[in-house]
């Protein structure tokens, strides 16, 4: 007779659910002990660096067009217009004068910590799986096909769909308390949707990849709300990438050797 299946798949949903909060926080603690290691460490410049350099020469580029032409726009919104002379009228000051930087910087910074993170996807995750797939992982084989392919065009996609989001949404931050909420949203979704693929994709098959992907769901978002939620802090913004990273790699390699584990009993 064969056992059964160890996967929270065929759980009780209170009990999937407390299988995976623990595979959540399992992965956190595990990345935690591997940032710590000093070729991690030394991962951690590259992201930050090129976020850097992307919000430089984003403001050197595109600040001027970018608060002209936000000034002209601003000139045409009512709402806008109403407020500022109301607190011109009273001796206080232009809301122009802050709010049109603020309404820049809202647009250009998210943009190069995107391409930060987009950079740690592609070229810092291979690094990182290979730190604890030698250390942690070593049974769990690498059957993935075209991963540098399906990673670059998951990453080019997700940015676009965060950049896009980003930018569209910018209206509803007007309504308190949508700009955290949006925040909290779109980053959610940049981790869940970019980190998640490249930390199976070059370990699980196309098949794995799919299952992993639909069982896992729910984990995946999880660890994109609270790696969101640190994305709050500006100090975590250094070690964040590389951080995520090695968290989906430790959640999704470890979903790996259990379902492979599963199939093997089940043969």
């Amino acid at each position: 007779m064969i056992p059964p299946r160890p996967d929270h798949a065929t759980a009780s949903p209170a009990r999937a659910a407390a299988i995976g909060a623990a595979g959540v926080a399992q992965a956190f603690k595990r990345a935690l002990v591997s940032q710590c290691h000093p070729n991690m460490l030394f991962a951690v410049l590259l992201p930050f660096l090129i976020a850097l350099l992307g919000a430089i020469l984003l403001v050197w580029l595109f600040w001027t067009p970018l608060t002209d032409w936000l000034n002209a726009q601003a000139s045409q919104w009512q709402v806008v217009n109403d407020f500022d002379a109301w607190l011109v009228g009273i001796g206080l000051f232009s809301i122009k004068l802050y709010f049109i930087p603020v309404l820049a910087a809202a647009i250009l910074l998210p943009v190069s910590g995107i391409l930060g993170l987009a950079i740690a996807a592609v070229f810092v995750m291979p690094l990182v799986l290979r730190h604890v797939g030698a250390r942690e992982y070593a049974g769990v084989s690498r059957q993935g096909r075209n991963a540098t392919a399906y990673s670059v065009w998951n990453a080019i996609w997700v940015t676009a769909a965060f950049a896009a989001g980003w930018v569209l949404t910018l209206p509803f931050w007007l309504i308190p308390p949508m700009a955290v909420i949006l925040s909290i949203f779109w980053w959610a979704f940049a981790f869940s949707r970019m980190m998640r693929v490249d930390a199976i994709v070059e370990h699980a098959s196309p098949e794995e990849r799919r299952i992993l992907l639909e069982r896992h769901n729910t984990g995946f978002w999880i660890i994109g709300l609270i790696c969101s939620l640190l994305n709050l802090l500006p100090p975590a913004w250094i070690i964040l990438p590389v951080y995520a990273g090695l968290v989906y790699a430790h959640y999704g390699l470890e979903a790996l050797r259990r379902l492979r584990q599963e199939r093997l009993i089940e043969a």
